[in-house]
């Protein structure tokens, strides 16, 4: 597998030169792996409806809009 590493992020990663990428982002990827499987088995279970995730996703986003707006003040 090879991948696309912008050339600043490169930079920054040689300045590191005793941390094995490839060991960092082979467990990124099996960490996002784990938790889309975990995803998949409760979504599977789940009777919920496309539009009642929509509705739930308004509903927190307008919750945590107003919690980070008294935070803010």
């Amino acid at each position: 597998m090879t991948l696309a590493i912008p050339k600043e992020l490169h930079e920054k990663m040689r300045g590191f030169s005793e941390i094995r990428w490839s060991e960092v982002a082979r467990r990124a990827i099996e960490q996002r792996i784990n938790d889309l499987e975990i995803m998949n088995q409760i979504s599977s279970k789940s009777r919920l409806t496309k539009k009642d995730i929509s509705s739930l996703a308004k509903k927190i986003k307008r919750s945590a809009a107003i919690k980070f707006n008294e935070y803010n003040n």
